[in-house]
């Protein structure tokens, strides 16, 4: 099978050498061809928007739930004269769980919600201020070349630096190991006054009749990239802050903004960051952002939606602290779900009640656990934790295919283990059966 860490062009040559791969597909026979382009992977991409992809995710679980319970009717049916206990029961409390009863009360809250955020990664180098300007640096120069290259006579305004000293200015900091911050903030400067008089040069390129209509499509997007950066970085080193708005990490993905998560392993990540409920046993994806937001805000809307798809708000939500605010816990208490989390107040004197608190506290915090594994899940084996896209778009489809992934997995799990315990069942009926039918063994004395 294709592993989810592979870009487009190491799928297509994955298509192009495995036979099994190509039989998959429905092709007529094996060959060693190409089968398409890999830019044909982003058109198709493109096809499927984040809310196709999610309505698609909750019809795989609608129609694998109804399969399930076809499966437990028809054994039930042809079954109803043994002990129901001993009729794939564990299948039975498995899904006791994961499915609502048809005559549940209506209005009654049902079933367990759990919900956390996390960020998946963009496959980009670690942002530095000093690098990122020198790559300004370099993409202006590349593209003063290409205008230049439109007449000889616009020659005239290259700028008059040297291009190895500017590159030499940018290594000896960067290459130190941990530089002063002096001396990092010496090198930006002079990055930066090698960007903008290269950005000066080619506004006078353009005012001589240099025309940028020609230039590639990549180069001109990175253009206005170094462009907003050259001003981010101008008002950066003024204002004496680190902080600034919409602040760039990447001139290719402009899109891609630092999330501050205070993780041990980083305190910050750069990607999108998506808002995950799990449901009764079932992942979902509720919101994907390239911009930072309190996820604390999502509760409300998963509640709702919860409500939309079940019937029912759910009996009890598990969340992390940062849901914990009088807002949710306001809306939790007028519809009565219980969330998880530290009462307000004091503790009561009687000892019991706060035995059973803690008791009830700890096991809310077992169970958001659950949450956790799919975010664990989804990182080590769809590749949540690195995303190969570039386009925001496409980066969004993976995002969203992984999750639908993830609950097909899960019906096809449940499905082995309904099947599973069903033979075992026939198997032990059987041997049941043998016993009783083998003729019965005489033992003669031997006296």
């Amino acid at each position: 099978m294709i592993r989810a860490s592979l870009t487009d062009e190491e799928t297509v040559h994955q298509i192009r050498e495995n036979a099994y791969m190509q039989f998959f597909l429905g092709f007529a026979g094996y060959t060693a061809k190409a089968p398409f382009d890999a830019s044909m992977m982003v058109h198709f991409r493109k096809r499927f928007s984040d809310e196709d992809l999610r309505r698609i995710n909750e019809l795989v679980v609608q129609r694998g739930k109804e399969i399930l319970l076809e499966a437990l009717a028809q054994v039930a049916d042809d079954d109803d004269h043994d002990d129901p206990d001993s009729r794939g029961g564990g299948a039975q409390l498995e899904l006791d769980a994961l499915i609502k009863p048809a005559d549940w009360p209506e209005g009654k809250n049902w079933g367990i919600l759990t919900i956390d955020a996390s960020c998946t990664p963009a496959d980009i180098t670690y942002p530095r201020d000093l690098r990122l300007l020198s790559e300004a640096r370099t993409t202006t120069e590349r593209v003063i070349d290409d205008l230049c290259s439109q007449s000889s006579g616009f020659r005239r305004h290259r700028p008059r630096y040297d291009r190895g000293l500017a590159r030499a200015h940018f290594l000896r900091v960067a290459k130190q190991k941990r530089p002063r911050r002096r001396k990092v903030k010496a090198a930006i400067k002079h990055q930066l006054g090698y960007v903008r008089q290269n950005l000066k040069a080619i506004d006078a390129l353009i005012g001589c009749g240099a025309r940028l209509s020609e230039l590639k499509r990549h180069w001109w997007q990175k253009l206005l990239a170094c462009s907003e950066l050259e001003r981010q970085q101008g008002l950066l080193l003024a204002s004496q802050t680190n902080s600034i708005p919409d602040r760039l990490v990447n001139l290719v993905q402009t899109h891609i903004r630092p999330m501050v998560r205070g993780k041990a392993r980083a305190a910050v990540e750069f990607g999108a960051k998506i808002s995950v409920s799990v449901q009764n046993g079932f992942p979902f994806l509720h919101r994907i952002s390239w911009n930072p937001y309190n996820e604390g805000e999502d509760l409300i809307a998963q509640a709702e939606k919860y409500k939309l798809d079940t019937g029912s708000y759910p009996e009890r939500i598990c969340a992390d602290r940062i849901y914990i605010t009088a807002k949710n816990r306001h809306f939790c208490m007028r519809n009565g779900i219980r969330l998880s989390g530290k009462r307000l107040g004091r503790p009561p004197k009687d000892p019991d009640v706060t035995t059973a608190h803690k008791q009830q506290l700890r096991s809310d915090q077992a169970r958001r656990n659950e949450v956790e594994g799919v975010f664990g899940y989804g990182k080590r084996k769809y590749s949540l934790d690195l995303i190969m896209v570039r386009l925001p778009a496409g980066a969004e489809s993976s995002i969203s295919m992984a999750f639908v992934v993830m609950c097909a997995e899960k019906v096809l799990r449940l499905l082995r283990l309904f099947f599973a315990l069903l033979f075992g069942w026939i198997y032990s009926f059987l041997m049941a059966w043998s016993a009783i039918r083998a003729p019965a063994v005489i033992c003669k004395p031997d006296f």
